[in-house]
């Protein structure tokens, strides 16, 4: 990141600039031997009482004193990806919510509180695109009591590193003692190349309802009627089963068609017949289907330390293109204090 104007370092920032996402550099050995500089670019969430917050891409907060900067300005929004299908945020947020639905749900403004029974922090928790329509304090009590009202802790889903995402709101959810407890990473890909992998022919079967088989390899066990109803529940949804022995399938997966758009979901391979390219042949054979429907992109959801998922989803072309957070309530809200945190 180039600071210099005519070689000199410039400080381009001030606290009318909080809400933009920024570039900084900063000295972290003052007073040793030889300078230290570390650079940080995110979204400036609050600049208070001599010190900034930055929030960056994957959500983690960074304090900066402003005594240590050196130099920093605005910069543009994240970048768009060069490869695969171009999308915004709320698109990807609205297509992934239509493909795990709630049980219950109420509008609050441009927040959807949403319910079901428990089943997936997902289908538990508000999906904040847009504006309550109350101020903030009032409406997390709103949110509160709704949950509460059903027996459920309050969780809200955000994003960050993508324009449009919500870093302001992370910020102040954490001033306000929401803590962070999940995050992960939508990605995103060009439909055809999953198509084009591993081809098992008819061992693959696929069907509109999960059968026995698949929910005996699917990961949460006794899933119930609520789970049932998520599962099955979204736009054009089918249930991959290649079989095994035993009467547990080898490999499962699920795949709702969207407009353009295809979700890849729960794939799971039995532990002794993993590595063996199960997961890319439940894959294509879902791919091909959605294909076949209409859809040319595809994403999905990977948890940030699941590094064989996220390799076999690089090599299918799949890139990341925002991180999503939920953030649970765990003490009445405190209003921020003079800081702002």
């Amino acid at each position: 990141m180039e600071f210099t104007a005519g070689g000199r370092l410039e400080l381009r920032l001030t606290a009318a600039d909080v809400g933009k996402r920024v570039s900084v550099r900063r000295l972290t050995a003052e007073g040793s031997p030889g300078a230290k500089f570390t650079d940080t670019v995110g979204v400036l969430t609050s600049w208070n009482a001599g010190v900034l917050h930055i929030t960056q891409r994957d959500g983690e907060q960074v304090q900066i004193l402003e005594s240590s900067l050196v130099a920093g300005k605005v910069v543009p929004p994240a970048p768009a990806r060069r490869r695969g299908p171009a999308a915004s945020y709320e698109e990807l947020a609205r297509v992934a919510a239509r493909a795990w639905q709630p049980v219950e749900s109420e509008r609050l403004g441009g927040w959807e509180l949403r319910a079901a029974d428990g089943f997936t922090r997902r289908a538990n928790s508000v999906l904040p695109l847009g504006d309550p329509g109350l101020p903030l304090d009032e409406a997390l009590g709103r949110v509160r009591a709704w949950y509460e009202r059903r027996g459920l802790p309050s969780y809200i889903q955000t994003a960050t590193g993508a324009e449009g995402t919500q870093e302001l709101l992370c910020a102040e959810l954490g001033v306000r003692g929401w803590v962070r407890e999940v995050s992960a990473e939508m990605w995103v890909g060009p439909l055809a190349p999953v198509a084009d992998g591993v081809d098992l022919g008819d061992r693959v079967g696929l069907t509109r309802e999960p059968g026995e088989a698949w929910l005996g390899r699917y990961q949460r066990k006794g899933a119930s009627e609520v789970a049932l109803k998520v599962l099955t529940t979204g736009p054009s949804v089918w249930f991959a089963t290649v079989p095994g022995e035993g009467g547990e399938p080898d490999a499962i997966g699920r795949c709702v068609v969207d407009g353009r758009w295809a979700g890849f979901a729960a794939v799971e391979v039995a532990p002794s017949r993993r590595r063996q390219g199960l997961a890319s042949a439940v894959m294509t054979a879902l791919a091909r289907r959605a294909l076949e429907e209409g859809a040319s992109a595809a994403w999905l959801q990977v948890e940030a330390d699941n590094e064989g998922a996220r390799a076999l989803y690089g090599r299918l072309g799949f890139a990341a293109h925002h991180a999503y957070h939920h953030y649970r309530a765990t003490e009445p809200d405190r209003a921020p204090d003079s800081a702002g945190h």
